[in-house]
């Protein structure tokens, strides 16, 4: 899978607007069902800005969407997906957020702003390690400066990490996933999917997971037709077990047949070895068994 491919596979199932929804309020309105999908218009991810040097750039967020009530204008949502954490994150996402802040202002006749609010979904085993506000990026600068440096901090959510609480609270596909991420935490590379709840979005469900765990077998372990009706992560596993039994059984009856062939060949090199001996007691048993091997070549 190529960067670009990769890169739209992690987006696909956060940009359905019940899943954006249901992230928005479990982790901003601690599970209030505040945002509705209907509420929901995706935003262009696209924005350019032109360097000191003069050189025209372009930024892309993950997802980002505008939050309306009545035609007007509540918010403007974006989400990151991270699977390792990133040094200058603050700096990434504050280009975002002006980026976003520039666009309104350009907008004729507009007097009021609306807010710009981005969520940064970590879904790593360890935890974030790295800056999460501006100032955390800068060296030593002289002191009295620090009154006058506006911070601007991340909201950083590290999905492997959510409590039980926090996971129940999810309502979409997505609480799938996040119980996904924090047994892995748990219980490493051995854990089985055991999840009960039907997902709505299998194919982007199980698109990300191949992503962000690196295991293609999610992506292609169901059929066309399978992916077009809903199905568990119970199901899902049992046909990891199913495809895993298969494999070993095949690799174990690929390995029997070649050790059965060493085997034979063996028996047939000291046969050899025995008879060219009896013939030529002059000759060695290494010189017999190298005279028995060029004559199975």
């Amino acid at each position: 899978m190529c960067m670009a491919e990769k890169d739209l596979t992690e987006k696909i199932l956060l940009s359905y607007n019940d899943v954006f929804a249901d992230i928005v309020n479990t982790l901003v309105f601690h599970g209030e069902d505040r945002v509705s999908p209907s509420s929901l218009q995706d935003r262009i991810v696209h924005s350019q800005y032109k360097a000191d040097t003069g050189v025209l750039h372009e930024e892309e967020r993950d997802v980002f969407k505008v939050w309306e009530n009545c035609g007007v204008e509540i918010a403007l949502c974006g989400i990151e997906n991270q699977t390792v954490p990133y040094h200058l994150m603050p700096g990434r996402v504050i280009g975002y957020d002006g980026a976003s802040y520039r666009n309104q202002i350009l907008e004729k006749g507009r007097k009021r702003l609306t807010p710009v609010v981005t969520m940064v979904l970590y879904f790593g085993m360890e935890h974030w390690n790295q800056p999460t506000s501006l100032k955390g990026l800068f060296g030593s600068y002289p002191q009295e400066l620090g009154e006058y440096i506006s911070d601007y901090k991340i909201n950083v959510f590290e999905v492997a990490w959510f409590t039980e609480d926090v996971i129940s609270e999810f309502k979409s596909d997505f609480k799938v996933v996040a119980n996904f991420f924090s047994k892995k935490r748990l219980y490493g590379e051995d854990y089985v999917p055991d999840d009960p709840q039907v997902l709505v979005h299998v194919d982007a469900v199980l698109k990300l997971l191949s992503v962000m765990t690196g295991d293609s077998n999610y992506a292609s372990i169901l059929s066309p037709q399978e992916e077009r009706r809903n199905i568990s992560m119970c199901e899902v596993a049992e046909k990891l077990i199913n495809k895993g039994i298969s494999q070993g059984i095949s690799q174990g009856i690929s390995q029997g047949i070649t050790q059965g062939r060493n085997q034979e060949r063996a028996d047939n090199i000291a046969t050899i070895t025995r008879n060219l001996m009896a013939r030529d007691p002059s000759l060695s048993k290494s010189e017999a068994e190298q005279r028995a091997k060029d004559l199975l070549k």
